[in-house]
Parts: structure tokens; C-alpha cells; sequence
């Protein structure tokens, strides 16, 4: 496992286990690691009588040996009830079983203060297991009583403790949704009340409306009401006399035709008037190319003309002669017949 998920599987647990006082969350810790194979095993390293290397593992259940590359099983155990006496002399350990047939284990380390260690943990680890197989005596009966008494009195705490926290969480709980609630009422209310704005105005608008309706409605009847004149009116004008009646078609009819006649006649005239124009524009387009015509016909021998005719001048003289002068005097000559 990597150590994110290391760092999961603890917080998850941590969750599960929460309440626990710290005396039960040792012993619960204790539960599981006494199933441990290594669990309270102290190794040293030791050598046999024939100098193999070898190691020697102490706990509460009595003494092994391991194989340097195998601390899970022992190739030699020695339970402390089969051990006889455990002998220690010039660095030399010496297990003797209760079974005096069986040979005896002697093993020796090289430092001295591993070997005080190997015989103070012996002797410890012996004398408790010693003391788990006798009967308690009144002292420590009391004690252990003592003990329940203690372990069941901060039990019921606990309980109190905890019934105390659920009862507070309810309470934090039910604060937050009547909060909740209390919000929800108020936008309700808000809501309400917006919507009670906007049918006052939609009330007001359709008020509005409705006397505009009525009014609309009054002035309706009053426009029926002439109308109704009107059509008495009407009723009573075209209740006349037959003949009158028929000299009013008679009349209205020479009416249409006479209409008929004077619109056929404007036609007419207004097709005359169009010819007429249409003539009027030809000739005096022809006219004007007539004269542009003359006036180019007549322009090259008019000096000439002129000339013959008229008294004889300095060059000078003839400058002074227009163009108007030289068109009326052929307009003369035309009528004249030169």
C-alpha cells in the first residue's frame, strides 16, 4: 500500500473507532498484535556450543531458537513450564528442561550487557508467567474487582457522555433544519408577498382596462343608438310614393348616361388634344430643321448675295454686318423671290 492509502485506511478507521477512551483503544490494540507472529519477541543474536550463529527470541510464552534468515519459526522452543532452570556462567547461557533425559541447550553471546539483558528479561517473563498460573490472592482479587468496578463505572460514563453528544447533535440537527425551515418560510413569504404586488398591479391594470372597456362599451351603444336614427331616418325618407320613386330612377338613370356621354366626350377631346400636341411638336421640330437647314444652305453665298446686291463697302463695312442682319435680309430675299 502506498502511503495515500496508508493515510485512508487510518482516517477511515479513526472514523469508525471514534468515543473510545484511550485505555480501550490501547487494549484493543494489544488484541490485535498479540496474534502476531513477532509480537513481543526480543531476538539476540547467539552462538552454539559449535559456534553457529543463531538467534535467541525471549517472550512471555518461554524461549526460541531462530535461524538467522527466519525470525517467524523457530527451529528450538522451550516453553517456561518445561524449562527446569535456566543457568548463566561466564558468558555461557544454559536452558536444562523439567525432562532430565533431554540434553541441555547451552548457547553464549559475546557482549556482557546482552547478557544481563537475556537473563533480566528470563527472569521477568518467567516470574509473570509463574504468577498467571497461581490463584490470585485477596489483595489483588480486590484490585481486579476494584478494577471492573472502575472500567464499569467509566463504561456507564461513557454511555452518559455519548447519549449526551447524540442528544446535542439532535439538537444542532433540528436547530439547523428549523433554520432551514425559517428560510424556506421567509423566501415563501417574499415570494408571496411579490406575488401579491404583482396581482395588485395586474387588479389595477385590469381595472384600467375594464373602465376602458365601459367606456368603449358607452360610446358603442351611443354610436347604435345614432345608427338606429339613422336607419328611422332612412326608413321614413324612402317611405314616398311610387311615382316619385320612379322619376328619381328615371332621372338618375338620364344622370348616368348623360355622365356616360361627357366622359366619352372628354376622352375624345383629350385624345384630340394629345394628336394635336403630338402635330404641334412635329412641326415644330420640322420647322426647326427647316431653318438650321436654310440657315446651312444659305450661310456660304449669302455674302455673295449681299454683295450684288447692296452698294459696294470696305472690307471693313461687311465686318460690321451680324448675323441678324444677313437672316433678315434672306428672310426679304425669300419674299422678294431672289
Amino acid at each position: 500500500m502506498t502511503a495515500e492509502m496508508w493515510e485512508e485506511r487510518i482516517t477511515v478507521c479513526y472514523a469508525e473507532h471514534r468515543g473510545r477512551t484511550r485505555d480501550e483503544a490501547e487494549m484493543e490494540y494489544l488484541k490485535i498484535a498479540q496474534d502476531l507472529e513477532m509480537y513481543g519477541v526480543n531476538y539476540f543474536s547467539i552462538r552454539n556450543k559449535k559456534g553457529t550463529s543463531l538467534l535467541l527470541g525471549v517472550d512471555a510464552l518461554g524461549l526460541h531458537i531462530y535461524d538467522p534468515n527466519n525470525k517467524l519459526t523457530p527451529k528450538i522452543s522451550f516453553p517456561w513450564n518445561e524449562i527446569r532452570n535456566i543457568s548463566y556462567s561466564d558468558k555461557e547461557f544454559a536452558i536444562k528442561p523439567l525432562d532430565k533425559r533431554a540434553d541441555v541447550f547451552k548457547f553464549n553471546s559475546s557482549k556482557l550487557r546482552v547478557n544481563k539483558l537475556i537473563l533480566q528479561l528470563c527472569i521477568g517473563n518467567h516470574d509473570l508467567f509463574m504468577r498467571r498460573r497461581r490463584v490470585d490472592s485477596l489483595e489483588v482479587q480486590q484490585m481486579k474487582m476494584q478494577a471492573r468496578e472502575e472500567k464499569a463505572r467509566k463504561q456507564m460514563e461513557r454511555q452518559r457522555l455519548e447519549r449526551e453528544k447524540q442528544l446535542r447533535e439532535e439538537a444542532e440537527r433540528a436547530r439547523d433544519e428549523l433554520e432551514r425551515r425559517l428560510i424556506q418560510l421567509q423566501d415563501e413569504a417574499h415570494m408571496a408577498n411579490e406575488a401579491l404586488l404583482r396581482s395588485e398591479e395586474t387588479a389595477d391594470l385590469l381595472a384600467e382596462k375594464a373602465q376602458i372597456a365601459e367606456e368603449e362599451a358607452k360610446l358603442l351603444a351611443q354610436k347604435a343608438a345614432e345608427a338606429e336614427q339613422e336607419i328611422q331616418r332612412i326608413k321614413v325618407t324612402a317611405i314616398r310614393t311610387e311615382e316619385e320613386k320612379r322619376l328619381m330612377e328615371q332621372k338618375m338613370l338620364e344622370a348616368e348616361m348623360l355622365a356616360l356621354k361627357m366622359a366619352e366626350e372628354s376622352e375624345r377631346r383629350a385624345k384630340e388634344a394629345d394628336q394635336l400636341k403630338q402635330d404641334l411638336q412635329e412641326a415644330r421640330e420640322s420647322e426647326r430643321k427647316a431653318k438650321n437647314k436654310l440657315l446651312e444652305i444659305t450661310s456660304k453665298s449669302a455674302y455673295s448675295v449681299i454683295t450684288r446686291l447692296l452698294p459696294k463697302r470696305s472690307p471693313m463695312a461687311f465686318s460690321n454686318i451680324s448675323t441678324d442682319d444677313v437672316t433678315s435680309t434672306l428672310v426679304i430675299l425669300n419674299h422678294a423671290g431672289v
